[in-house]
């Protein structure tokens, strides 16, 4: 019985949860069985958030389990990079090419790693670098960033783009709805 297991890593504000509510809902449109579960302690004051999101025939657990997640769906660089453990070895990152300073590197206290993006390759080979804010400008609002991630997403999955049309119809707001259309595809088409 074989289980897809996607995580979702940011912080707060980046569209994380509205991003794995469509999953789930492009999931069960295509007639899988999905668990979800969300962390957002301070997500709200810029902390981490971290969603699972798993589908297949049956699931039994919302939360991936260490080392058996097969996509990584990245909203900022450093927390892309700390969740890589919880990776197959042959996973799939699509990984938002942001910086989002914690308060200990704006205090002087820290400084932010260098060479992430490397760092990262040598550790999955599959990973999709998007720069998902200038793409979302292009779509025409860069709030829409989490929906150009998502369309990159898609592309690694094999669910119809309808599918994926209806679910985001149902989750996004009416007045927000073309622009997160033009959002994903852009990233689709990545």
């Amino acid at each position: 019985m074989s289980i897809t297991n996607i995580l979702l890593v940011g912080v707060g504000g980046q569209g994380i949860l509205l991003a794995s509510e469509i999953l789930a809902e492009a999931f069960m449109l295509a007639g899988f069985d999905v668990k979800k579960s969300e962390i957002h302690g301070m997500s709200q004051r810029g902390g981490s958030v971290v969603s699972h999101v798993r589908f297949g025939e049956k699931v039994f657990s919302p939360v991936v389990p260490e080392g058996e997640g097969d996509i990584l769906f990245g909203f900022e660089l450093l927390e892309t990079y700390r969740y890589l453990p919880l990776m197959k070895a042959d996973a799939k990152v699509i990984a938002n090419d942001f910086r989002i300073y914690p308060p200990a590197v704006l205090l002087g206290q820290q400084t932010y790693p260098d060479g992430l993006v490397e760092k990262m390759r040598t550790i999955v080979p599959d990973l999709l670098l998007v720069d998902g804010l200038k793409l979302a400008n292009e779509a025409g609002n860069p709030r829409a960033a989490n929906t150009v991630l998502l369309g990159a997403v898609s592309g690694k999955l094999d669910i119809k783009e309808a599918i994926w049309q209806s679910a985001i119809e149902k989750m996004v707001p009416k007045k927000a709805l073309d622009v997160n259309l033009k959002a994903f595809r852009i990233g689709r088409s990545l």
